[in-house]
């Protein structure tokens, strides 16, 4: 996060929107789809009493559905940041065949750290500066890549502290309903506790960098989340 947070949004196209994605086995079979929004909170006006007003931020939304033979996953995740992409909370709520699961995180940017809460459990743990949720950091990163930057290696929140490092690979085409468009590819290596994953990510080279593509390895196989034109 650090000194890449120090960017113009004015600069940097950013709006609400509600980008649709179908999820795909490696056999093109597909497995479920998911939902990415994006909504801008506006700054509030100057409380009467005297608190200093809220500078706005956003709201995102990441909602996956998918089936596969006797097993069914519903997750649902929610961020909240100020208007530099800074974390406030994050929630996800998952449902994994019988299993379900939850839990909230609460971040104090200015005291470095967070509050992880789950249903009887509560622990704290430290973050760095202006840290990033799983959802934000997303936004992050096409917030850099749409100034000509690639977002600097980094621990992001989701639940625990993950390790990601960027590598821009190059410029591919990828077929998006009849048409066949450029797309930047990156290269996302995540480790944290008990993960050690290689994603591939696509992004449009349009002004928002809207991810296109994602190839998500799994021990089934690789899966795939495209966008719905």
């Amino acid at each position: 996060m650090k000194t890449a947070l120090i960017f113009s949004l004015l600069a940097v196209p950013m709006c609400a929107e509600t980008l649709h994605y179908s999820i795909n086995w490696q056999s093109g079979l597909s497995l479920g789809e998911a939902a990415l929004q994006t909504q801008k909170v506006e700054p509030a006006p100057t409380a009467e009493s005297g608190e200093a007003p809220h500078d706005g931020g956003w709201n995102f939304q990441l909602t996956l559905d998918a089936a596969v033979p006797g097993f069914t996953i519903r997750d649902e995740y929610k961020s909240t940041t100020n208007s530099k992409l800074c974390s406030d909370t994050f929630e996800r709520s998952l449902s994994h065949g019988a299993r379900k699961s939850g839990e909230k995180i609460k971040f104090n940017q200015e005291t470095h750290t967070i509050t992880r809460e789950a249903p009887g459990t509560k622990s704290q743990a430290e973050i760095p500066d202006c840290a990033h949720d799983a959802l934000a950091f997303l936004q992050f990163v096409r917030q850099e890549l749409a100034q000509g930057r690639l977002a600097p290696d980094q621990k992001v929140i989701l639940g625990a502290a993950y390790n990601v490092r960027l590598t821009y690979i190059g410029t591919e085409a990828l077929k998006q309903g009849n048409e066949r468009i450029d797309a930047d590819k990156v290269q996302a290596i995540i480790r944290g506790p008990k993960a050690d994953w290689t994603v591939e990510i696509f992004f449009a080279r349009n002004d928002v960098r809207t991810p296109l593509l994602a190839r998500l390895p799994m021990a089934l196989g690789t899966f795939t989340v495209e966008l719905v034109p």
